[in-house]
């Protein structure tokens, strides 16, 4: 006898399903989100579970990594792929519950990737620093909007870097307005220490992996890009085209065809939006600092809108580091960003 399970996680309780191999309901069971309580609910089925899938919501770390630890065969649910069994007229947590089992006892299961523990704590840490350099720039900006707005003064980053309180003082005479910018100021100030003792944190603990190595060779990926699409990639072997790879990089249009013509989107957040941002600062560098990639920009930008041409870029880029990669070759700029009248 097999059994095959199924987590509806929430954020104070999870619904858990049962089901043996004609789908018939073993158990259900709706339980606080205690990992011992869990345990004990499923450690004696543990021999004929098959397996047992946990949805992909923000709080799974705790479950998945306890639930593994533990002996079990988890699977990770890719929530955005999962379509909701269409025969249901009423759906509740022990209906979504009941379908996760389901889907892996049919074998349908669209699955997330389960990242190695140790390696998710290092990209969850790269992850802040990026939430920390985004807030940064939010300060940065409001900084130069005010001197614009009362000085009609535009300071470039570099200037606006070196202020200082005493420099503020004589800038503005309002008291007011001194101390919106002061507070900005403060604010990055503390962000850029943080940002610097992560980076040193992360780069004394991590080396890029062999296979990652040649990454450097692309033009507009550094050290901390080229860490993190190591991290966020993980194994490329789970790709296996390179139209899969540049999808979860959100590097693809989603869109529905029928005959020919476009009927609908279809959804563009699906992806990891970690690699999104990385590629699209990569395309910044790249037209920045190399005269191919730079023309290839321009002739999209005389047809097309800014932001659509630098994704264009940027899809390219993803879909180069895919093949540099796989095949561990060093990056041709000719061959992914070559012109041919």
């Amino acid at each position: 006898m097999k059994l095959y399970g199924g987590i509806d996680l929430h954020s104070n309780n999870s619904v858990i399903h049962l089901i043996d191999e004609q789908g018939d309901a073993v158990l259900k069971k709706r339980i606080t989100n205690d990992l011992t309580a869990i345990l004990i609910l499923l450690k004696p089925f543990i021999d004929i579970l098959d397996g047992i899938v946990v949805e992909s919501t923000y709080n799974w770390y705790w479950l998945v990594d306890g639930l593994m630890e533990a002996g079990f065969k988890v699977h990770l649910a890719n929530t955005a792929a999962i379509q909701q069994y269409s025969g249901l007229k009423h759906g509740d947590d022990d209906s979504d519950a009941n379908w996760l089992a389901n889907m892996l006892r049919l074998a349908i299961l669209p699955e997330g990737y389960i990242y190695p523990k140790e390696e998710r704590m290092q990209r969850d840490l790269l992850r802040k620093r990026l939430q920390l350099v985004q807030q940064n720039t939010l300060n940065l900006l409001s900084i130069q909007g005010l001197y614009v707005r009362h000085l009609n003064n535009r300071l470039s980053s570099n200037k606006l870097k070196q202020l200082t309180p005493e420099q503020l003082a004589v800038d503005f005479t309002d008291s007011n307005v001194c101390m919106a910018v002061s507070g900005n100021l403060v604010v990055m100030q503390c962000l850029t220490q943080q940002i610097k003792l992560i980076e040193t944190s992360l780069k004394q603990q991590l080396k890029l992996k062999a296979a990652f190595v040649k990454l450097t060779s692309i033009d507009g990926i550094g050290l901390i890009l080229a860490l993190t699409i190591m991290l966020e990639t993980g194994d490329i072997s789970r790709f296996k085209k390179v139209g899969q790879y540049a999808s979860y990089c959100r590097c693809v249009n989603g869109a529905r065809y029928s005959n020919g013509k476009k009927k609908s989107k279809t959804n563009t957040k699906n992806g990891n939006k970690y690699l999104a941002w990385a590629f699209i600062e990569a395309a910044n560098f790249a037209i920045r600092y190399n005269d191919t990639v730079k023309r290839y920009y321009q002739r999209k930008l005389a047809k097309t809108k800014a932001v659509i041409a630098k994704k264009t870029v940027a899809h390219k880029l993803a879909r180069a580091c895919f093949y540099v990669l796989r095949d561990q070759v060093e990056f041709d700029v000719n061959k992914a960003f070559g012109y041919s009248k």
